[in-house]
């Protein structure tokens, strides 16, 4: 399953980053992704409190039911074999992480779901890779730009990476250009404000953006 799975990411190369937005408005959130063309969401766990954790596995749990396998849906910001754990129990496929842990990167890969993690320098990313990531998620991108990816890419063409943190329609192409494998939306896609007000057919709007920017590459 979790080969589908990351064919499907490596195919998109848009994961939408789903935080701080409560379960009950998740499922008309993702249909506007879903409209917009994006078809990967990851969920993450805030983990400033047990109960909004808690919550992210209900929305995990109201994608994966709702939407089945037109939606790739994942759990971020997992930091813990618990919340590993967790997280696949309520349906994610994919396991993102702000960090390198090897303990979750085995403890995902053991339970067959794609692993991610977040690493910011080489030593970083062959150390995650080693112990079985599936993509390295470069985090934070938009602080470092395009060329140092391209920088850390030349050495290591063998490890695909994702760029994640400050990507908007008019960059995301270039990280892409410069050897990341796709890259990981937040706030500039998933606007708490836009889901408060209703406004799901800008969000949709701006998700088409994102994918028409990296059409054909």
């Amino acid at each position: 399953m979790s080969q589908k799975v990351l064919d499907k990411i490596l195919e998109s190369k848009i994961i939408a980053i789903v935080r701080g937005i409560s379960s009950d408005k998740i499922i008309s959130l993702v249909q506007a992704m879903l409209d917009g063309g994006i078809c990967c969401v990851e969920v993450t766990f805030d983990q400033s409190s047990e109960e909004k954790a808690k919550d992210t596995l209900v929305s995990i749990s109201k994608i994966k039911e709702h939407f089945g396998e037109k939606v790739m849906v994942g759990a971020g910001t997992v930091l813990t074999v618990e919340q590993v754990h967790k997280a696949v129990e309520a349906g994610a496929e994919y396991i993102i992480s702000p960090n390198t842990d090897l303990e979750v990167i085995r403890e995902t890969k053991k339970l067959d779901k794609v692993s991610i993690p977040g690493a910011l320098t080489p030593s970083e990313a062959v150390a995650a890779y080693n112990a079985g990531a599936d993509i390295i998620k470069l985090f934070p991108a938009g602080v470092f730009g395009a060329s140092y990816i391209k920088a850390v890419k030349a050495p290591l063409k063998h490890i695909p990476i994702t760029a994640v943190g400050g990507v908007s329609p008019d960059n995301i192409a270039g990280f892409i250009k410069a050897g990341a494998v796709g890259a990981g939306v937040g706030g500039n896609l998933v606007s708490a404000k836009l889901v408060d007000e209703g406004k799901f057919d800008e969000i949709a709007a701006i998700a088409k953006e994102y994918v028409d920017a990296i059409r054909g590459l």
